[in-house]
């Protein structure tokens, strides 16, 4: 063989070796390639799983389980509304209040008695939305905490009498008394037969808490924008209006829009 004839066949060989190499190269390079877009895909996922995990618990709506828990007997959408009186009363008060909310405090002093004395006679049904407007306004966690005590009561049958003790013995507004569970549990022992172990454990767990939070977010969304915001038979009937509302004047307008229809039927409410 000539010493070119063993030139040649070196070169081929060599170019052989060149190009598996390259192959190989690009092999690896491709394998290296395939195994980092799968950890990124991973990556992904995790981090869409991360945001859907994090919008489930936004606006303390839900818990790790998906669920909020709901005082029992509550109606509405999302059973966010508290009721009071006979269910089929021909004329409905709707009260958005808030506990730590003075203003609150001082309708629920002027017409509590005209309020309670129409739901008696089957003429009016009022339902109550929990806020927690002060709370978000002036920092604590008073607002909250007594909404889920009155929810609650709402579970024991008692939300109407516990509801006015909390408002009979409210505190200043910038005093955050009502996030003490231990004063909570103690105003509770003025309403009888609702202090039990159930009521106590339902207030020191904040059971209803993240349902008092949607009820607060739905208020949130509602386009009003303060405590009380009261509505008779869906019309805004306190506030800016003028006259202004007086018991008397709140009689009559119930009455009126009741003129012609049958009272409701009207259940015993714990005192």
């Amino acid at each position: 063989m000539s010493q070119r004839n063993r030139e040649e066949k070196r070169s081929a060989r060599e170019a052989l070796q060149e190009q598996r190499a390259k192959d190989k190269h690009r092999a690896k390079r491709k394998r290296t390639l395939v195994v980092a877009g799968a950890v990124v895909a991973v990556l992904a996922v995790g981090a869409v799983i991360g945001v859907v995990v994090a919008g489930s618990d936004s606006g303390g709506g839900t818990d790790s389980a998906g669920s909020v828990s709901t005082p029992r007997g509550t109606v509405g959408k999302d059973g966010l509304v508290v009721p009071v009186g006979a269910a089929d009363a021909p004329s409905t008060l709707t009260i958005y209040e808030d506990f730590r909310c003075p203003a609150c405090d001082s309708f629920e002093k002027s017409f509590t008695p005209t309020v309670h004395d129409l739901e008696g006679g089957g003429q009016l049904r009022t339902e109550y939305h929990l806020v927690t407007l002060i709370d978000g306004n002036l920092g604590g966690s008073g607002s909250l905490t007594a909404a889920n005590a009155a929810a609650c009561a709402q579970d024991a049958g008692r939300f109407r009498a516990f509801h006015d003790v909390l408002y009979a013995d409210q505190p200043d507004e910038q005093d955050d008394a009502f996030a003490d569970k231990d004063t909570l549990l103690r105003l509770a022992g003025k309403v009888p037969g609702l202090r039990t172990p159930s009521f106590t454990a339902c207030v020191n767990n904040g059971t209803h808490d993240k349902w008092v939070k949607k009820s607060n977010d739905a208020f949130n969304s509602s386009g009003f924008n303060s405590t009380p915001t009261v509505l008779l038979n869906g019309k805004n009937v306190y506030g800016s209006q003028s006259p202004a509302l007086t018991p008397d004047s709140l009689r009559q307008l119930v009455r009126t829009a009741n003129k012609g229809k049958q009272p409701g039927k009207v259940t015993a409410t714990p005192s």
